[in-house]
């Protein structure tokens, strides 16, 4: 681990004037020799790390989101090459080359806090064997020596002897008590976030190396960090501690508002995403009108939670939109429309249901024609209403010269076969 950690001996120097810099606000509050001072120092320098680090962490997203989208075409060539391991390895890394993706990229955070990490190891390692290093002076030293936490120097291991337990002014038994407890949490803490990738935030549908090696690596880091740990000053527990707590933190903010889709994550969020768009009526957040107007471009080659946030809400009356957003469905539109028009033809009816028919004089009662909507007799009718009743019996007396169709038609004033003629008043 020496050896290692001098070859990062260039960025000790930068790494130890931002500890200083963190220990002289920390040490003006809680005290320049204690251990909250230092320790908190180290917990500042791998925050802002880590704040450092988050570009890196949103392309590693992106690398991330590239290879799912490539889960289909790996589970062409699984099917096509199932009996040759070679050629199928052959073709995924062709696939990884065109596409421009490669599936280490999940390393890459690790990868680049690194130096960070040997350059801390090798300025606590220097604390711990008495030797000034980067901008650490004499009277730093003395003070980084006697800073304990819990118990323990910052520079104490799991490993160390008694004596040299002793040389720092703690005892062997609370060095080894606080050192596994950090060890025994830093190695839950990386197992838990590369299990939560696996089980929530992975498309389970599709078997593939990518999914092999994040298997492998959550049973393979905690083996390292407990097989290393023990080797390691309290001080760099304590970062890498820090650094693993952020990243569980960090993966779990991701997993939930931005899941990879066909994950566990993705149909607990959809859902979530349902309801909120359901009640609200809209999409609000700038995340959520991405996620929504992915969806839409997709088509038919939605997955199975895409498709039920869609049908769910197309039931709700809502239409999820090109750009993102969410607005009432025609059918929906055309269902209001209707129920207007009906709401409307209700009342009408009920109006007219209220309105009294008009009460028909003894003639038109007599007269028998035949009614028109609204209660009112043909114009027949109430043009022979208007004659007197005495010439009444004189058109009976001349009905019976001819056919009932004639009869017919000579009361109401017509002419068989020829031009209408106008009617004249009746005489009395």
């Amino acid at each position: 681990m020496d050896t290692i950690a001098s070859l990062f001996s260039f960025i000790t120097w930068p790494v130890s004037w931002v500890i200083v810099q963190f220990h002289k606000v920390y040490g003006a509050i809680f005290g320049p020799d204690t251990g909250w001072a230092w320790g908190l120092s180290i917990v500042s320098l791998v925050i802002l790390i880590r704040i450092c680090l988050i570009p890196l962490f949103v392309k590693q997203i992106k690398s991330t989101r590239a290879m799912q989208t490539l889960q289909p075409e790996m589970k062409k060539i699984q099917e096509r090459y199932k009996n040759d391991r070679q050629r199928q390895s052959e073709e995924m890394m062709k696939l990884y080359k065109e596409t421009g993706t490669n599936p280490l990229s999940s390393c890459l955070p690790i990868l680049a806090q690194s130096p960070f990490f040997f350059a801390l190891y090798h300025v606590l390692n220097g604390i711990a064997t008495g030797k000034t290093i980067g901008v650490i002076n004499e009277p730093l030293l003395a003070s980084a020596r006697h800073a304990h936490i819990f118990g323990a120097p910052l520079a104490a291991k799991f490993m160390n002897s008694s004596e040299t337990v002793a040389a720092l002014g703690a005892s062997l038994t609370d060095v080894r008590v606080v050192t596994a407890v950090m060890i025994v949490l830093m190695s839950f803490s990386q197992f838990y976030t590369q299990r939560q990738l696996m089980t929530k935030n992975v498309d389970t549908t599709v078997k593939t190396p990518f999914m092999q090696q994040q298997k492998m690596l959550m049973y393979v880091f905690p083996v390292m960090f407990a097989v290393f740990g023990i080797n390691f000053p309290v001080g760099v527990l304590v970062y890498w501690l820090t650094t693993n707590v952020w990243t569980m933190g960090q993966q779990m903010y991701v997993i939930r508002n931005n899941p990879t889709p066909g994950s566990k994550a993705q149909a607990a969020y959809l859902e979530r995403l349902t309801k909120h768009v359901t009640h609200a009526g809209k999409v609000r957040r700038r995340s959520e009108k991405t996620i929504v107007k992915a969806i839409v471009a997709k088509g038919r080659d939605r997955n199975e939670f895409e498709r039920k946030f869609i049908n769910a809400l197309n039931k709700a009356g809502l239409a999820a939109q090109a750009d993102g957003t969410v607005v009432k469905s025609v059918a929906q539109a055309e269902v209001e429309t209707a129920d207007g028009a009906e709401t409307t033809s209700t009342a009408a009816g009920a109006a007219a249901r209220r309105q009294q028919p008009k009460r028909q004089s003894k003639a038109q009662r007599q007269s028998g024609g035949p009614k028109q909507a609204g209660g009112t007799t043909s114009s027949t009718s109430l043009e022979k209403s208007d004659e007197p009743q005495d010439a009444k019996p004189a058109a009976a007396k001349q009905a019976p010269k001819s056919g009932s169709g004639t009869r017919s038609k000579a009361q109401s004033g017509q002419r068989k076969g020829g031009p209408q003629r106008p009617k004249s008043p009746s005489k009395k």
